[in-house]
């Protein structure tokens, strides 16, 4: 199977290599658009480069795209129109109303398209997903998760970002709902400037706690933060009333215990969401292949990507408002 890489900048060059370790993967083919860059990289990592998308297109037997934000809705609909199954990165468009469009098209075409929700294809939420579902959990009380960045982005970033709702904790309002399972019918949002100026500059914040409570009644709290000084910390929890579950809790994690023989920082610990993620990067890209070949149903659709902008987009309204923002029914995990 070849597999088509459009865009290598950091985090497709990263997916290029992971691409180019699975055993399915006979030929991995990059394009980028800033000249010499895909060949550069195509020699580091064992590939082949081409100068165009079309060539890369009539190259793939899928392609992931890892171009800029701006570029996704054009080079998935070209995707489309090459019959090629794709992965792209976050988001797949820029605002709901060309997202929604994107989405319509991409279910019309009948070909495949994953967004590159990573935590969905960590093995350690794929297997909390899996006992939520298959009851071990019991009735589900709470949802918490945390994700906190060890330093700030680049404050240049910042005013194209589209705040931290929709950046930093973006991941969080697509793999929560998708754990829970429910329609979120309620979004409650707070945030506040704590780390740098920089980012009210930006008419954003740089810690952000959100509440989603869910039709069945169950609650989900996220809290986001700009600033770990220990290191990158992403964890979810989840008690029930047969278990109480999480991911993240390991060796590594930035959190220091106060209680007697309890776990300190390890010298190791995260320093960012690759390291972090590294299993779910790789399992991502498995997956992926598995879908191309139509062994395996699309784990992270398209349309599910409208209902975590959605929920992002209420959060801006919630901490803007300071009141709750109800959510229409046709907005589900």
């Amino acid at each position: 199977m070849r597999i088509g890489v459009a865009g290598v900048g950091r985090i497709g060059t990263m997916h290029a290599g992971n691409l180019a370790s699975l055993d399915a993967v006979d030929e991995v083919v990059l394009f980028d658009p800033v000249p010499g860059r895909a060949a550069q990289v195509a020699t580091e990592i064992g590939a082949s480069a081409v100068d165009d998308l079309d060539a890369l297109l009539a190259a793939s037997d899928g392609v992931l795209i890892a171009t800029p934000t701006t570029t996704h809705p054009e080079t998935i609909r070209r995707a489309l129109a090459a019959k090629t199954p794709a992965l792209c990165e976050k988001p797949i468009a820029s605002d709901y109303a060309e997202m929604s469009a994107l989405v319509d098209d991409i279910e019309a075409s009948g070909v495949e398209v994953l967004v590159g929700f990573q935590r969905r294809f960590d093995p350690a939420v794929a297997e909390l997903y899996r006992r939520i579902r298959a009851g071990e959990v019991g009735k589900l009380y709470l949802v918490r998760s945390t994700g906190n960045d060890a330093e700030p982005p680049d404050f240049g970033y910042l005013p194209a970002s589209g705040g931290i709702f929709r950046d930093l904790l973006i991941h969080d309002l697509d793999a929560v709902p998708w754990l829970v399972g429910e329609p979120v019918v309620e979004v409650y949002a707070s945030g506040s400037v704590l780390v740098d100026q920089a980012f009210a500059d930006a008419d954003d914040v740089d810690n952000a706690v959100v509440t989603l409570k869910f039709a069945g009644g169950a609650h989900a709290v996220l809290v986001g933060g700009r600033h770990d000084p220990l290191g990158y910390d992403h964890r979810i929890e989840v008690l029930g009333s047969k278990d109480s579950l999480a991911v993240g809790l390991d060796p590594r994690t930035p959190l220091t215990s106060l209680e007697p023989g309890g776990p300190v920082v390890s010298a190791d610990a995260y320093p960012g969401f690759p390291e972090r993620f590294h299993r779910a990067y790789l399992n991502e890209m498995a997956v992926f292949v598995d879908v191309v070949a139509g062994k395996v149903a699309n784990p992270s659709p398209a349309r599910d990507s409208l209902t975590s902008l959605r929920l992002a987009l209420a959060c801006d309204e919630s901490r803007r408002s300071g009141s709750p923002v109800r959510i229409t029914q046709e907005v589900t995990a």
